[in-house]
């Protein structure tokens, strides 16, 4: 019998949710390679767009930490949301997420800090049996020896570790998807060396 095609990491836009965490202004100092994870969730916000997939914002106790960097926009997100629950998956989160997509079978996670928020998310959504695909290049933490621990850990507690570009190629999944040509400008660069796995 054939495995399910989503537990072995592909995806489906209509069964997909993207999830950006608590990447505000303040953190920009503290936050190792901040710009880059703001870049690529800029480019995770355009796709979103084409795939017709909802996002959903997360912010981390805003009233002493502030907002979303404004170097995103986050005008078209199903949800913005404030926490002072490290996990993303709250009760708030997991109602909208029930309305907005009932066949929920995987979520892309993305922003900061990596060994904190976005590990208690994962753990949160992989007990609910949701496939979760963490962005190397979209994740970072004050520590660099955090990140890559962090990114150790989602790998070997069930979780796909993979890039955005390589992310939006399997939600495209063929180059006569109507979708192709503006998701391949959003990958026109690729994703930076620097930024590995262990760095």
């Amino acid at each position: 019998m054939a495995r399910n095609i989503l537990k072995l990491g592909a995806l489906e836009a209509q069964k997909t949710a993207f999830l950006l965490c608590d990447i505000q202004e303040t953190f920009r100092p503290h936050v190792k390679h901040f710009g880059e994870v703001v870049k690529v969730a800029n480019k995770m916000v355009a796709a979103a767009k084409v795939f017709n997939i909802p996002v959903y914002v997360s912010e981390q106790y805003p009233k002493g930490l502030g907002h979303t960097t404004k170097d995103i926009n986050i005008s078209d997100a199903a949800l913005v949301y404030e926490k002072t629950k490290f996990s993303m998956y709250t009760p708030e989160l997991q109602e909208k997420l029930k309305k907005d997509v009932p066949n929920l079978s995987s979520v892309i996670l993305f922003g900061i800090e990596a060994h904190v928020c976005i590990e208690q998310t994962v753990i949160d959504l992989l007990n609910e049996d949701i496939n979760v695909h963490v962005l190397a290049d979209g994740v970072s933490s004050r520590s660099l020896m955090d990140r890559g621990l962090a990114l150790q850990r989602f790998q070997s507690i069930g979780c796909f570790v993979g890039t955005s570009e390589n992310v939006l190629f399997k939600l495209l999944r063929d180059k006569n998807n109507p979708a192709f040509k503006e998701i391949s400008k959003l990958n026109l660069k690729p994703t930076p060396d620097e930024f590995g796995m262990s760095s």
